[in-house]
């Protein structure tokens, strides 16, 4: 069976992008007052329930941030010029950002295009195919499920319809779309380069589009940088 490994359905893009974009000459009405009151009340009831969860399992929450170490830093240097700095979360999906390395130093990612970019959406890449179908030859990833929401710069693995399909392909979120979360494994978040992600050529698939001429992890880079004296370092 051929592999379709899209994000979501253009029918469903079009629903979100429009309940993500209001003007801003436009009228709430009661019906948006009550319809805010009732994502506010169930988000509280969902914060709540993880608090509660935590304290059944005295499991302490994941912070939503990690700190910054080179060896979880996944490095996208774009065609345009642009570089992007992505922090990997082995605390929250250790496999896909396993899955990510191990492509990475293949060179797996070298020269693959961003293939599907929706403007106040996400942009997608990691398919050496090019249109949504492919993968690599390692074996498709149970999924990761976890909490990190699908905000501004969040980075989540692209999936086919079974939950447990995820294997090279990835997205970077332009715009929040929390109708994503516990959809789609996070395993990363942009830390630096924000504005290269937004200039990734728009289409799907773009007429021209933005490219990954190398991708790399950042400890990986520092520790073949040679030590002074001339002797590599380590």
């Amino acid at each position: 069976m051929m592999r379709v490994s899209r994000l979501i359905g253009p029918a469903l893009a079009v629903a979100l992008l429009a309940t993500g974009v209001t003007p801003a000459f436009a009228q709430r009405t009661g019906a948006d007052v009550l319809k805010e009151a009732e994502m506010a009340a169930r988000a509280r009831k969902d914060a709540d329930a993880l608090r509660d969860e935590a304290e059944k399992t005295a499991v302490k929450p994941v912070t939503a941030m990690a700190p910054v170490t080179p060896e979880n830093v996944w490095v996208l240097e774009l065609s345009d010029g642009k570089r992007v700095r992505v922090l990997l979360r082995p605390d929250i999906a250790p496999s896909h950002v396993e899955r990510i390395k191990s492509l990475t130093r293949q060179g797996f990612y070298n020269g693959l295009a961003f293939h599907r970019v929706i403007d106040g959406f996400m942009a997608q890449g990691g398919d050496p195919k090019g249109d949504g179908t492919g993968g690599s030859e390692l074996p498709d990833l149970k999924q990761e499920f976890n909490w990190l929401p699908h905000m501004r710069g969040t980075v989540s693995m692209a999936r086919a319809e079974s939950e447990d399909s995820a294997n090279s392909q990835f997205f970077i979120m332009l715009m929040p779309r929390l109708q994503l979360d516990n959809k789609y494994t996070v395993f990363g978040r942009v830390i630096d380069g924000m504005a290269g992600v937004d200039a990734i050529a728009k289409g799907e698939p773009p007429a021209t589009p933005t490219k990954i001429v190398r991708a790399w992890i950042e400890g990986d880079q520092q520790a073949a940088a040679p030590a002074p004296g001339g002797h590599p370092a380590g």
